[in-house]
């Protein structure tokens, strides 16, 4: 069997030394902060330049940088496979698929996969630790890609947020919603729909209650606690663990992983945003 590369990019939240663990390579994408380009930034100084009112912005893997990375892939005589940020959220995906047309037409013995996630954060990173999981186990490139296919709508998304300023930026909910739901304390409730955007589906009053919120659509709708779990915190460790201690006493979940989200999430959903990702019964729970 030939052996191939599993490519994520920063959208899904792994870090470099998770990405190193789990043999995947990672293709950044671009943030921008008040109008400048940043290359590397810390997470906890991002969230800390958000708090303080910078404007963050992120921008997709281009056409050039993509087709340069496939290309010196097929170069070293493999094959790949690019998991990308939703669709829904990003335009990586359609720019990597004109990537691979263009690097197959010059290479047409090698195989270039790319499989849009519907995801994002650590849900998305979540179906990329289930990639490379396989490949470790000795799967080849076309049953990762199928299986990514047939599951990527059982990961479950579930997010709160603590500010609903960044959700009135994004333009999810308007002025008025976002000023009376601060100063009520009311935390909305997000998903991720089956075309990968991000939909608020109700909301709870104070935070404990939005974490208690998590813990409960886990409880509905996953397949089992003897799965892996990723949380997803915005610069908020604390209720991070206060999710996974509940999910270990409550569900009896043993195997947790915590992460930051990132510049390329967090532009978007601002500090305090909350996430858990875990596999469904069905399609539809998500």
């Amino acid at each position: 069997m030939k052996d191939y590369i599993i490519y994520a990019d920063s959208g899904s939240d792994i870090t470099p030394e998770r990405c190193e663990e789990y043999g995947v390579r990672q293709i950044p994408l671009g943030v921008v902060m008040d109008g400048k380009a940043c290359d590397s930034i810390d997470n906890a100084e991002f969230y800390k330049m958000l708090r303080d009112g910078a404007k963050a912005m992120t921008n997709a893997a281009n056409v050039e940088t993509l087709t340069e990375t496939f290309e010196s892939t097929v170069k070293e005589g493999k094959d790949l496979i690019y998991i990308t940020l939703s669709s829904g959220l990003s335009g990586t995906y359609g720019y990597a698929c004109v990537a691979a047309r263009d690097v197959n037409e010059k290479y047409p013995d090698s195989k270039i996969y790319v499989v849009d996630s519907l995801g994002a954060s650590s849900g998305y990173g979540l179906l990329v630790w289930y990639a490379a999981k396989m490949k470790k186990e000795g799967g080849d490139i076309e049953q990762v890609r199928d299986f990514l296919v047939n599951n990527r709508l059982r990961l479950a998304h579930q997010f709160t947020v603590d500010d609903l300023m960044f959700l009135k930026r994004g333009g999810r909910i308007s002025a008025a919603t976002a000023i009376a739901g601060s100063m009520l304390n009311i935390k909305p409730l997000l998903h991720v729909d089956d075309e990968g955007h991000l939909i608020n589906i109700g909301k709870c009053h104070g935070r404990l209650a939005s974490i208690k919120w998590l813990c409960d659509r886990m409880e509905e709708s996953s397949v089992g606690s003897s799965q892996k779990v990723f949380i997803g915190h915005g610069d908020c460790e604390e209720d991070a663990l206060i999710l996974s201690d509940m999910l270990k006493e409550r569900l009896g979940v043993s195997d947790i992983e915590t992460f930051y989200i990132g510049p390329t999430i967090g532009a978007h959903s601002g500090p305090g945003t909350l996430a858990l990702f875990y596999m469904t019964k069905e399609d539809k729970e998500r």
